[in-house]
């Protein structure tokens, strides 16, 4: 069927800040595809950001578009895209990635031998590790298991996809598991990726508790409480604001795994959590992006 594309072009720090930006609109269209992509392999720092849809793209699909970037939004480009399968055509550049023992990957990709498999389907596109952030969080969440860390409660706060949650609950299977978001319709998304991942629902060891919810402002979150790691890829303005709020959460000894903040808000973040308790254990830079291992000190 006939399908249509507008297309984004900034540097890349502009077209990943925009999908972050996407990642935390709460009533965005759950089957409208948005993605990020280098606009060539000898062009790494050119990005493109592409929205596919049914139908021509008017006046109030670009304002949301455009509404994802901070500053002027990029001038869009607009194409027809005749006899195409819009979602088939979005997915073509979705592609499975690796991070440690993890592979994600939409369902029209196998799964790989011998590799940890999840699969997100593709209009959640921006949750499967496509981005910096989630991907080396998989890699975090690995690392820390390497290095002997155990892990008995687990919380995943602004979970989307319930990606990050079930990578942990892969790796401490016998822990207890929240998964939090502040967007109501990421309980359905989450239900649906469990489904489709073998994941548990429910109050026990090994099985998922999805609760709606801001930060930690939430009755159930908190009587699961305290947890012994606690992972948050989110903003670096929130992660700011949560810290008092985290410290509270976590263990003495516990671990902290901080994403969605640039580089360059590395040091504001890492000031707040060392005022909060936090000491840092090991970090990941990758392009833009920090990702950091913290440790609350024992009292």
């Amino acid at each position: 069927m006939t399908s249509w594309k507008l297309s984004a072009f900034a540097p890349k720090p502009v077209i990943q800040a925009a999908l972050l930006a996407h990642d935390e609109v709460w009533d965005w269209d759950p089957d409208l595809v948005i993605s990020g992509s280098e606009v060539a392999e000898d062009r790494p720092d050119d990005w493109v950001l592409e929205a596919w849809y049914p139908s021509k793209p008017g006046k109030a699909q670009k304002q949301a578009i455009a509404g994802l970037f901070d500053k002027v939004a990029p001038v869009f480009k607009v194409e027809q895209l005749p006899d195409t399968d819009w979602l088939v055509l979005s997915q073509q550049g979705v592609e499975p990635i690796r991070a440690g023992r993890f592979h994600v990957h939409t369902p029209d990709f196998a799964p790989v031998k011998g590799a940890v498999n999840f699969a997100i389907p593709a209009s959640q596109a921006f949750g499967t590790g496509q981005h910096a952030t989630t991907e080396d969080c998989l890699a975090m969440l690995d690392a820390m298991k390497r290095s002997g860390v155990v892990a008995r409660n687990i919380a995943d706060i602004g979970t989307g996809t319930g990606l990050l949650a079930f990578a942990a609950m892969h790796l401490w299977p016998r822990a207890l598991a929240t998964a939090s978001d502040i967007d109501a319709v990421c309980v359905q998304v989450v239900e649906d990726n469990c489904a489709l991942n073998g994941v548990a629902m429910g109050p026990r060891q090994g099985e998922l508790t999805m609760v709606v919810a801001d930060g930690m402002a939430d009755p159930l979150l908190k009587a699961r409480g305290p947890y012994d790691l606690l992972i948050a890829n989110i903003l670096a303005g929130p992660l700011v604001e949560l810290a008092p709020d985290f410290a509270d959460a976590v263990t003495p000894g516990g671990n902290l795994l901080l994403a969605g903040l640039l580089e360059t808000q590395e040091p504001r973040v890492r000031r707040a959590y060392r005022r909060a308790g936090f000491r840092l254990a090991r970090r990941m830079v990758n392009g833009d992006w920090s990702i950091l291992w913290l440790r609350k000190r024992r009292i």
